[in-house]
């Protein structure tokens, strides 16, 4: 049976209302949790950006769901600390917590004043951090010059099973590299014929482990009210990569997002108004060799989403699959 999970969107809600959220999913039934990992929301109208490891530590100790996060090591992250991290939370919480690893958006990675590499740059970087950070959860003593630097680097607090890292990747090429070192792949989407050429391409590469799918839904009264939270709260759908890893800030998001674009919107937004559409369409794309789907509802009106999603979406999905 596929996991059926729940996104907590940092960027749109204050952390104390998503700890609330996540422990109403858990009673109405999913199966698991994930979240976001911003330092700033995409846009404006969207608003918040809580400190999501602080986040997890209290969402793990008041459920008993599996949880894990997106985050990119390497510039905003020391990746020794996102070890001490991820170590610390699989310690107290064992087998319940993942990471997904990418190589980070400028919106969130600017801060530190650095240069914002290009994406070849940042992928060597980012497997430089897995490298050391495997290591640094093996128990060894790490010493690292390259394009993250570690010096006697060493985690004195270890969980007896380090947790799983898997990668963050949006097209067939990242999954393909990735397909080296990850212990499994999350990818995002709407598309089922889009997101299985993504799976494709990171098991022809040998890649390992549990494949993974977010996707942004709207389940709304009507298809008009769908477009129009989609516009209002995921807006940055219409930016499309690579300008959308490269964007600094969320005014710069609201600048060029072209809330009209309703193409675009549906594009990268599974909007519907019947629960039973909705249902065929999330299995279309788990039944492209998913073992994990993690429903995110870009509207403001989490709870009664949540609530509908336990009485008729999940039962649907579940009884069809």
């Amino acid at each position: 049976m596929v996991v059926i999970g729940y996104h907590l969107s940092h960027e749109q809600f204050l952390p104390s209302r998503l700890l609330r959220i996540v422990k109403q999913a858990e009673v109405d039934g999913f199966d698991a949790a994930m979240c976001s990992d911003h330092f700033a929301p995409w846009s404006r109208s969207q608003g918040q950006s809580g400190y999501a490891w602080s986040w997890l530590g209290a969402a793990l100790a008041t459920t008993h769901l599996p949880m894990g996060l997106v985050t990119a090591p390497g510039q905003r992250y020391h990746p020794a600390i996102v070890a001490q991290a991820a170590g610390t939370l699989a310690e107290m919480f064992p087998g319940r917590f993942w990471a997904a690893l990418g190589s980070g958006e400028a919106v969130n990675e600017h801060i530190t004043g650095d240069d914002w590499p290009p994406k070849h740059e940042r992928e060597a970087r980012l497997h430089e951090a897995v490298t050391a950070m495997r290591r640094l959860l093996a128990g060894e003593t790490v010493d690292h010059s390259g394009s993250v630097r570690l010096h006697e680097a060493r985690l004195w607090t270890l969980p007896e099973e380090p947790p799983p890292f898997i990668a963050a990747a949006v097209g067939p090429a990242t999954a393909e590299w990735a397909a080296e070192w990850a212990d499994g792949l999350i990818t995002v989407g709407v598309d089922p014929s889009a997101l299985g050429e993504v799976l494709s391409a990171y098991r022809s590469a040998g890649g390992r482990g549990r494949a993974v799918v977010q996707v942004h839904v709207c389940l709304a009264e009507t298809m008009d009210d769908g477009i129009r939270i989609a516009a209002d709260q995921w807006s940055q759908a219409t930016v499309p990569p690579p300008r959308l890893w490269d964007i600094e800030t969320p005014e710069e998001f609201d600048r060029v997002a072209d809330r009209s674009d309703h193409a675009a919107l549906q594009g990268a937004v599974l909007i519907d108004d019947d629960d039973r559409s909705m249902s065929e369409r999330l299995l279309a794309i788990t039944a492209q060799g998913f073992d994990e789907i993690y429903l995110h509802h870009v509207g403001t009106d989490q709870e009664a989403f949540v609530e509908r999603a336990g009485r008729e979406l999940l039962p649907r999905m579940r009884s069809t699959a």
